[in-house]
């Protein structure tokens, strides 16, 4: 049995409307939104009684997704937004631009701030590490030539 795809990567926020905003604004689209609850989602993640609203982000070529998530209940128990490039666990997400200075101007305008700076690597890539919104860590890539 082989493995077939990648469905989508899941980030918890605080302030869901704020996070579909900034993903909008980079390129991503809104794909659906929904409310989950009941007895089987707490099977699924081991938390019990869980209330969670989601909404699910597509890129434009239809193959990656993204899943927002803001618990209603059980509270949140712990905070990652901050930790540096280095710490253990989830590190970012990676998106390739088609005009790097572009995109980041108009991130910056919903709060995005560089980590570093805009390096080039190897004359393939133009690359940065932004915080995108409640902190997360976000890499975008400019393809050159």
């Amino acid at each position: 049995m082989a493995l077939k795809r990648m469905d989508n990567v899941g980030i918890v926020v605080e302030d869901l409307e704020g996070a579909i905003d900034f993903f909008r604004v980079l390129g991503l689209e809104l794909e659906g939104r929904a409310t989950i609850e009941g007895e089987w989602a707490g099977r699924v993640t081991g938390l019990g009684d869980q209330h969670v609203e989601i909404a699910m982000m597509r890129t434009p070529d239809g193959h990656g997704r993204l899943e927002l998530s803001r618990f209603i209940r059980p509270p949140v128990v712990a905070d990652h937004r901050d930790a540096p490039v280095n710490a253990l666990g989830y590190l970012r997400i990676m998106f390739t631009v088609d005009d790097i200075d572009g995109t980041l101007e108009r991130l910056r305008a919903r709060g995005a701030r560089l980590v570093g700076e805009v390096v080039e690597y190897e004359q393939i890539y133009r690359l940065c590490y932004i915080r995108g919104p409640e902190g997360l860590l976000i890499g975008l890539a400019q393809e050159l030539g």
